[in-house]
């Protein structure tokens, strides 16, 4: 960690993108630690990042598709930041970091930076610390910051309310339409990308995707996702993916969906602060009042109203 005289460096390091500055400032956020916070306040406020989340079920391809997305963005001079939340080792409780192995081809490259993230039991996908890592990319003033879910098929929802744009992966063979409307990808998706096309079935894999967004009701005007037939081995249709991206960016800006979700993720960050900051104390009030419920001198909802009154709710 740090010393608190070496924050200013390390801020300074963080504002010139500095690989190691970087990594140094995320390991402060994955720790909990408040000098992460400093760093991020010292930086000047500048242009928002566009957050493009990519998800969808293991074996997709999204870490060979986040690494195609990054050789097209930089072709267009965009700077990249990518967070790959990996599954945690059992072990060292750390990321298993396959995805970093993936996109070794982006490590000499000073206009991309990539780090992965354990996930460590955390339910949607997504790592507690991304909602920082991301703060922190953005003052770093990277123009673009790529989110790789973890690959947990069904409960990969939370991608939606943490990036801009959510780009969905689906591959050929994976199921029917059913399918996909029970693992909830047709309400967090802004845009559809059917993977590995030059397999079977991929041209049966859009046509369902596009009969299913026929069929949900969306308000007049809304943005439809569209369906991006593309492949990220060889690199076939990442421009047209690139440029729907582009799209929704540009819609949602206009529309004011933009700012409605920013603020929307702000509200969840601050309350995902608040319910750990409560969360230790009320365990222990709990622990303390379960005897009582146990021994019949309380039932547990009077129990539970004291508890909450004495935390001022």
């Amino acid at each position: 960690m740090p010393r608190p005289h070496d924050l200013p460096a390390l801020a300074a390091g963080v504002a010139q993108r500095a690989p190691r500055s970087l990594a140094r400032a995320i390991s402060l956020i994955e720790a909990g630690h408040r000098d992460a916070d400093l760093i991020v306040a010292a930086l000047p406020r500048g242009r928002a990042a566009h957050v493009v989340g990519v998800t969808g079920p293991p074996g997709v391809g999204k870490s060979t598709m986040t690494s195609a997305l990054v050789t097209a963005l930089r072709a267009n001079g965009r700077t990249v930041a990518v967070l790959a939340v990996d599954p945690t080792s059992p072990f060292s409780g750390g990321a298993l970091l396959g995805d970093r192995i993936r996109m070794g081809g982006h490590a000499v490259d000073p206009g991309v930076f990539i780090r992965s993230l354990a996930a460590r039991g955390q339910l949607g996908g997504l790592a507690a610390a991304v909602p920082a890592a991301v703060r922190l990319l953005e003052a770093a003033g990277f123009d673009v910051v790529l989110i790789e879910t973890v690959g947990v098929g069904q409960s990969e929802v939370e991608i939606a309310s943490r990036a801009d744009t959510c780009v969905v992966l689906v591959a050929p063979g994976a199921g029917d339409g059913i399918q996909a409307a029970k693992a909830g990808v047709l309400e967090i998706a802004d845009i559809f990308a059917v993977n590995k096309a030059d397999r079977d079935g991929a041209t049966a894999a859009v046509h369902d995707l596009r009969a299913q967004m026929r069929l949900t009701a969306r308000p007049a005007g809304a943005w439809r996702p569209p369906v991006v037939r593309c492949s990220a081995a060889t690199g076939a249709g990442i421009t047209d993916l690139l440029a729907a991206i582009e799209e929704h960016r540009e819609r949602t800006s206009r529309d004011g969906t933009w700012a409605v979700r920013r603020s929307a993720r702000a509200g969840a960050e601050v309350e995902a602060l608040v319910r750990a900051a409560l969360a230790t104390p009320i365990a222990e009030a709990v622990a303390e009042r379960a005897g009582e419920v146990v021994s019949g001198h309380r039932d547990p909802r009077t129990v539970a109203a004291q508890i909450a009154a004495r935390f001022g709710a």
